[in-house]
């Protein structure tokens, strides 16, 4: 993540002190990507009668297509937090003498960075480099350049070009002609009884899944790129242009970071930020219940932007008070190792957890089941989840050895 330093001041103060509540938050959203690892809905299939492992598997696992369960929300924080820290990257680089134009530039330079991070980390495994830009790291970069010229206007301007991607974009997809009678939704990877359980119908059907505006767009685009086979549908139905929206999210973030920055007390930002989440999340419900605009994370919906941003205002506002008002830090130790290096904790889970597992199921496979028959506890549904435990704790070890060592992986 760009800027993954806080920092807190009064808006001008020459000298920023660190916003621990932001690395924090982004230590739980890291947290909950890494805990994957843990795979919950294997642990729920081996006890298909236990309501607890059901409801984690869940959370764990993304919504089809409309709705949002807990694991829907780690790409809008990882995205809403990019925007908080912004006005505090701003201010710090002012108090050592950079242009605008050189911040600019090398805001710029990191959007590439992180652009071409996400389709190296894709691409792992693939026969040829795997031209995607649907990750979180490209997403984020595509807008990035963007959102840093947004970061110098007015606060106002963010208000204006927040409701511009949020109304265009909306306006652009219910402007694309809906598939005629004969559109085979097969050949695009969505079948009859997907669309019979999640699919949309009346003025909702133009946010459908494979046959919508991005997915056209994305039919056309990644065409343009060397590809294994020629592309005609994402599998999960993520598509390029919702970096746009995406966007809209940063911003919601920089808004909330200029409120951070301002003269308000820390209670009137509490107050300020609890409104807006309560005020987003209501919005963006009653546009998807409606009909307006259905609430679905996979295209990045300008309601999903009004809904998932309203829980990103409210949990950074909860840790705001539990962290920087009332202090009580602590707790939040092990997150804050894996906040202040996002970055190495995001490519460690996506480059080397299958080889941790495999090491660990190797060596320490027979460990685990003489533990567990020796506390007469069946050892197999719980297999996936021990051995996921064992992988994060390597991975939060190496995270702590970074820390102590002060090795922070920046963009």
């Amino acid at each position: 993540m760009p800027d993954i330093n806080c920092t807190f001041e009064p808006t001008n103060s020459p000298a920023p002190a660190r916003l621990s509540s932001v690395d924090v938050y982004r230590g739980l959203v890291m947290f909950l990507m890494m805990a994957e690892v843990l795979h919950f809905s294997a642990v729920a299939n081996a006890i298909p009668n236990s309501r607890i492992w059901s409801f984690l598997g869940h959370q764990q696992s993304h919504i089809a297509w409309v709705g949002c369960t807990l694991h829907d929300l780690i790409q809008p924080s990882f995205t809403f937090l990019v925007g908080v820290v912004l006005p505090f990257s701003i201010a710090s680089r002012r108090t050592r003498g950079q242009s605008p134009f050189k911040m600019s530039i090398h805001a710029f330079w990191r959007a590439l960075i992180l652009v071409v991070l996400g389709i190296f980390l894709r691409s792992i495994g693939q026969p040829q480099t795997y031209f995607t830009f649907v990750d979180t790291l490209t997403q984020i970069g595509l807008g990035y350049g963007i959102l840093f010229l947004i970061g110098f206007r007015p606060i106002r301007d963010s208000w204006i070009a927040l409701g511009a991607i949020l109304i265009g974009y909306w306006a652009a997809f219910a402007m694309f002609p809906l598939p005629d009678a004969g559109f085979e939704y097969a050949k695009v990877g969505v079948s009859n009884e997907w669309l019979a359980q999640y699919g949309l119908s009346g003025f909702a059907a133009h946010w459908n899944k494979n046959s919508n505006l991005a997915w056209a767009f994305d039919v056309w685009f990644l065409n343009l790129f060397p590809q294994s086979h020629p592309f005609t549908y994402n599998h999960g139905g993520y598509a390029t242009l919702s970096f746009i929206p995406t966007l809209g999210t940063m911003i919601l973030g920089l808004i909330a970071g200029n409120v951070f920055r301002s003269e308000r007390t820390a209670w009137a930002k509490v107050r300020w930020l609890t409104m807006a989440g309560v005020l987003a999340i209501a919005s963006g419900w009653l546009l998807g219940w409606l009909g307006v605009c259905p609430v679905v994370k996979r295209i990045w919906t300008p309601s999903w932007v009004l809904f998932s941003g309203g829980w990103c205002f409210l949990i950074l506002a909860a840790f705001y008070i539990v962290v920087d008002i009332w202090r009580l830090q602590a707790w939040a130790f092990p997150l804050k190792i894996i906040g202040m290096n996002s970055i190495a904790a995001y490519c460690m889970a996506e480059m080397s957890t299958g080889f941790i597992r495999d090491a660990m199921k190797c060596h320490l496979g027979s460990v685990f089941l003489k533990v567990f028959t020796a506390f007469d506890t069946p050892y197999k549904p719980y297999e996936s989840l021990v051995i996921g435990m064992g992988v994060l704790l390597v991975l939060w070890l190496i995270l702590y050895w970074m820390y102590r060592k002060k090795l922070f992986l920046r963009i």
